[in-house]
């Protein structure tokens, strides 16, 4: 794929070097089983049904147009012979319109049951379209939730996943696009078995009608898709800018910072550059569509000034050009609209390849065959041993040779400045990543011999950039152990130690009232009360090892003091480990490690540090004057 640059104007060019080969289109359709499977394990039934009503309306146009020759016919007979009387009843007391008015009837009755077909087809699939949408956006959040946080941290990564969630939504149309084209396919066989009875030789003028379409939309197919698949990250940026346009959470800075105009019209120049992409390739389909439906036309009217020679010389009856001239017309445009609706799928299988791709994504921390249980209780504590770590990819360490041990029942403490390692050495422990060297281990067991979902159930997190969901207050507190989120009694003992019961006694409908203001009558927190509510998550969890990343940056001191008095408390007994850059938090702590460059500089608890005049001492010393 071509390199992106910054710059969003940059046009790419009309196929890259990374323009599918014949071979990888023809591979891709391979998707196009999947997605019939998929289709089938939405539902089965309503699957059957959209097959089967096709299979009946594939062979109405050749019934119809033949009903039509035999009218026709009929009527040429009864103009030839000697009229019975001058009145109606005349001619049907003579037995003579019950032939052509069974006709009549007939054909009536293959045109209605035609439009019943056609709107029951359109009722079933717009049904399966529906639910197949709800499917595969089920699958995709499931393995979206199997990955591991590396992908959701890889901005390559973030580029698959939209493109897969616009597959999700987007391709719903395949579906009847494919079952309508096997639809198809059958109606030409049977009125190709009519039209090679007649004259064989026409068909040979068929090629000639497609197969420039053929080219012109299998090229325009692959450039659109290239040109979306290029845009990817800008897209992501134009959805990125809606947001932050018109969204409640960045509303009080966009207006302080007058960045209204700024982001409009950032958003009208990136998405004026897709237009005209997007503008040049539809010109350009139309223009070339415009000329190869005149070859189509031509072909078309070739064979019918054939067909009207030949019945003029009476090789033909009236009967017969009906039929043929219908047959040939609807031929003609059947095959024009089953090859490009062939290189339409085929298009779409490219599509399909950034959904299907997105499912063929392994996870790499993965649980062991044997997986080992987690230690309840702790019993001796957890140990880094050596721990390195650099991200996928990357040659930068972000920590190195790192080694401390945390014991049973001891709250830990990690400060530093910024980048120096305290969030990474969380996700090391609760094993979201594995170390690149060294090992972790719990009690002795290497964290990598037990599997995540283990390791997780029995560690409590809450990290600074907690969310905030849109939820009732209970099951924001109950998503901290959702297997409990029915159990009323956990869920306010939880509030009450984090002093989020306080905060929801004040909501109009109390634990049943809607947070956030993303949905009607929801009510919105202020940061100190929804870091409280946060903080229940942790202990509604009841966890073995507790991890607060600045868990109180958006308290007051009061506030801070109150729950570090009960977090002691719940903590007794249990391991923890608090990240914080207010020593005030920091000094509550059994021992403290002083990090810098992901390496240890300083351990020790708060007052042997400070009589080290190091380190520590110098933060704590420029945090204190600030209070002075």
């Amino acid at each position: 794929m071509a390199i992106m640059t910054d710059l969003p104007g940059r046009r790419p060019p009309p196929l890259s070097d990374d323009t599918p080969s014949l071979r990888e289109r023809l591979k891709n359709l391979a998707h196009l089983g999947r997605l019939v499977a998929q289709i089938w394990r939405t539902s089965r039934p309503l699957t059957a049904a959209s097959i089967g009503l096709r299979l009946i309306a594939a062979l109405q146009p050749v019934a119809v147009l033949y009903a039509a020759k035999l009218i026709v016919d009929e009527v040429v007979r009864l103009t030839a012979i000697t009229p019975p009387g001058p009145g109606i009843l005349d001619w049907w007391n003579a037995g003579l319109l019950e032939p052509i008015l069974l006709l009549l009837l007939l054909e009536f009755g293959l045109v209605l049951a035609n439009d019943i077909i056609a709107r029951a087809t359109g009722l079933v699939d717009s049904i399966l379209s529906e639910l197949h949408s709800n499917q595969v956006s089920v699958e995709l959040m499931a393995h979206a939730a199997r990955l591991d946080l590396m992908h959701f941290e890889s901005a390559e990564y973030q580029d698959r996943l939209e493109r897969a969630r616009r597959q999700a939504a987007g391709r719903n149309a395949l579906l009847s696009q494919m079952f309508g084209q096997a639809q198809d396919i059958l109606t030409v066989l049977t009125l190709a078995a009519g039209l090679f009875v007649y004259a064989p030789w026409l068909i040979l003028l068929l090629p000639l009608s497609f197969i420039p379409s053929i080219w012109g939309e299998t090229r325009f197919n692959t450039l659109a898709y290239m040109l979306s698949r290029w845009r990817t990250p800008e897209r992501r940026e134009l959805e990125y800018l809606r947001h932050i346009g018109a969204s409640a959470e960045t509303a009080k800075e966009v207006k302080l910072f007058g960045l209204g105009d700024y982001l409009i019209s950032r958003f009208r120049r990136l998405a004026h550059d897709i237009f005209l992409e997007n503008r040049r390739v539809a010109i350009l389909r139309a223009s070339w569509g415009a000329l190869f439906s005149a070859i189509a036309s031509l072909a078309y009217y070739s064979a019918y000034a054939y067909i009207v020679w030949r019945t003029v010389t009476g090789a033909f009856t009236l009967g017969d050009l009906a039929f043929l001239s219908g047959s040939f017309l609807r031929l003609n445009g059947l095959f024009q609209k089953i090859l490009l609706g062939f290189t339409q799928i085929a298009g779409q299988s490219m599509y399909l390849d950034d959904l299907f791709s997105f499912f063929e994504i392994e996870p790499t921390v993965l649980p062991p065959t044997n997986p080992k249980p987690f230690p309840t209780p702790i019993r001796q504590g957890i140990v880094f041993e050596g721990v390195g770590f650099r991200y996928p990819e990357t040659e930068n360490w972000v920590v190195r040779n790192l080694s401390f041990t945390l014991p049973a029942g001891e709250t830990l403490a990690l400060v530093g400045e910024n980048g120096a390692g305290k969030t990474t050495i969380v996700k090391l422990l609760t094993r979201l990543y594995d170390p690149s060297e060294g090992r972790i281990t719990v009690d002795g067991i290497d964290l990598r011999d037990m599997a995540p979902a283990e390791i997780h159930a029995y560690i409590g997190v809450i990290f600074q950039d907690f969310i905030r969901y849109s939820f009732s207050a209970r099951d924001n507190i109950g998503v901290g152990r959702i297997a409990a989120r029915e159990d009323q009694a956990r869920i306010e003992g939880a509030a009450e130690q984090s002093l989020a019961d306080g905060v929801i006694a004040k909501l109009p409908k109390g634990y049943d009232q809607q947070l956030g203001r993303l949905f009607k009558q929801g009510r919105d927190l202020s940061g100190g009360e929804w870091q409280k509510v946060a903080i229940a998550r942790a202990y509604m969890r009841d966890a073995e090892l507790i991890i607060l990343d600045e868990p109180t940056a958006a308290l007051d001191a009061k506030a801070e003091a109150e729950v570090f008095a009960r977090f002691k408390g719940l903590a007794q007994g249990k391991s923890a480990v608090i990240i914080s850059h207010r020593f005030s938090t920091v000094r509550m702590a059994d021992r403290i490690l002083v990090l810098d460059n992901g390496a240890i500089l300083e351990a020790g608890t708060h007052e042997q540090l400070l009589a080290q005049h190091g380190r520590y001492a110098e933060l704590f010393d420029l945090q204190a004057a600030g209070y002075r």
